[in-house]
């Protein structure tokens, strides 16, 4: 009969024979085994047979399980598999000996990473996984470097860093002298990545932003011929400053870009350097001679990122050190190298079925044609938010999840990504606007009224 024998934590010392159906262990009275320990989440994870063999499911917990060392989301077990659920450690044995002391355990047999019902992952490798859980260390470390030349702005940073690992691209609003540009730059020098910068204005045309064909002559032939000249979106980090002043024309020229990362110019098409991200800045209040972004190009936004004034202390901080004349250099913190390697493992990181389905209840949530819709959809939103965005809450999602040094990602993740993706996603009608309802009050009240998934979630 298997058995869990645990070895530390308030059950130390003790045996447990599992039962022949599933077994689920946390705090909460709904559990199978209740475990009094801070460190376990209400239901943190559930052990069930799985053929012959016996399977272990984190259950969206918050400080994760760990088999044999390693964060899992699900594994099958083997024999002296040890098992750590927050301050709890057990061994599971199959056959239900106990190894004496001096003994070796047997070898855990190599299982293959766990993947998820609804999105599966990828096998990750341990190098992965070591740099999954530096991550948090090097995010803190990231934004003491930003902070030498940029002071507060805690939020807009981490999703800056949310959406450059998980390969999107943002659009950062705010009034003219918040530091986006700046912001964008430094972030730039901090990761390493080779950085351009393009000041949209009315009469800019799309080759000066894609490159330019150039007749010139052939010093070996005498013979002319076209050589290809390379725009500035030719590099990893581009800023796009003030992206609604240009016509849609040269608006349009960014499209491509984004979304297959390459350039076409002519009958030739060039790829883009990896990693490539687009990071475009506007100015919320002055709209007059300017060209709204068409829903499209705004659709490829995965963040809209809100820049807001800064906090009272904040700005007599960034009053006294920009008005003394002593500059701070920022030192790079990570490489362009593992930024790729970032963005494989927020791919592979997986996420529970009722996660992605808590995402696509909140994106179906905004559309205001469904019967089952929320009052406040039906009165104040004209359209919804399009299947790109449920995409963008998992990614993000993940991508906190990492920056936090975690693999596993809970419904306050998708949460905390709701505001920055869905604010530009979803169009107010007339009565929003008479009453002064913008889009982020609706995505406020919708996470209020879409509750996150009960325990029936992890049955």
């Amino acid at each position: 009969m298997p058995k869990l024998v645990f070895t530390e934590g308030v059950f130390s010392g003790q045996e447990m024979e599992l039962p022949d159906s599933a077994l689920i262990i946390g705090r909460d009275e709904e559990a199978n085994l209740v475990i009094e320990d801070g460190e376990i989440s209400g239901q943190h994870a559930e052990l069930q047979p799985d053929g012959d063999a016996w399977r272990i499911t984190d259950l969206n917990s918050s400080n994760g399980t760990a088999l044999n060392g390693k964060m899992v989301a699900s594994s099958l077990l083997a024999d002296g598999d040890v098992i750590t659920l927050g301050e709890t450690v057990c061994t599971f044995r199959l056959n239900g000996e106990v190894v004496k002391e001096g003994e070796a355990a047997p070898e855990p047999a190599a299982e293959p990473t766990a993947t998820s019902a609804a999105m599966p992952a990828a096998d990750t490798t341990s190098d992965e996984l070591a740099l999954v859980e530096k991550m948090k260390d090097r995010a803190d470390a990231i934004r003491a470097e930003v902070g030498k030349v940029i002071v507060g702005q805690r939020e807009v940073l981490d999703q800056i860093l949310m959406c450059i690992i998980a390969h999107g691209h943002a659009l950062l609003i705010g009034l003219p002298g918040m530091a986006k540009t700046l912001t964008v730059s430094t972030m730039a020098k901090v990761l390493n990545l080779e950085f351009k910068r393009i000041q949209f204005t009315p009469d800019l045309m799309p080759t000066d932003i894609t490159g330019t064909e150039v007749l010139e002559s052939n010093r070996d032939t005498g013979e002319k011929e076209f050589r290809f000249v390379k725009g500035p979106i030719f590099c990893n980090l581009l800023l796009a400053d003030e992206i609604n002043r240009t016509p849609p024309k040269t608006q349009a020229a960014l499209l491509e870009a984004m979304q297959e990362k390459r350039v076409t110019v002519g009958n030739e098409t060039y790829k883009l350097d990896a990693p490539f991200f687009v990071l475009a800045t506007q100015n919320p209040i002055e709209q007059e001679g300017t060209y709204p972004l068409p829903e499209a190009q705004l659709d490829r936004f995965m963040f809209n990122i809100w820049v807001d004034y800064p906090e009272a202390h904040e700005e007599e901080e960034i009053v006294g050190s920009t008005t003394a004349g002593t500059v701070q250099t920022p030192e790079c913190v990570i490489t362009k190298e593992d930024v790729l390697k970032l963005q494989e493992v927020v791919r592979k990181v997986p996420v529970s079925a009722h996660v992605v389905k808590y995402a696509i209840r909140l994106v179906r949530a905004t559309r205001p044609q469904y019967d089952d819709a929320p009052e406040v959809t039906k009165n104040f939103v004209s359209t919804g938010a399009g299947p790109r965005a449920g995409q963008y809450l998992v990614l993000a999602a993940k991508a906190r999840a990492v920056l936090e040094g975690r693999i596993h990602v809970g419904c306050s993740d998708i949460r905390h990504a709701a505001a920055p993706v869905l604010r530009h996603r979803i169009l107010t009608n007339f009565a929003a606007d008479s009453e002064g309802i913008g889009s982020i009050d609706i995505v406020t009240k919708l996470l209020e009224e879409i509750p996150e998934p009960g325990p029936e979630a992890y049955g």
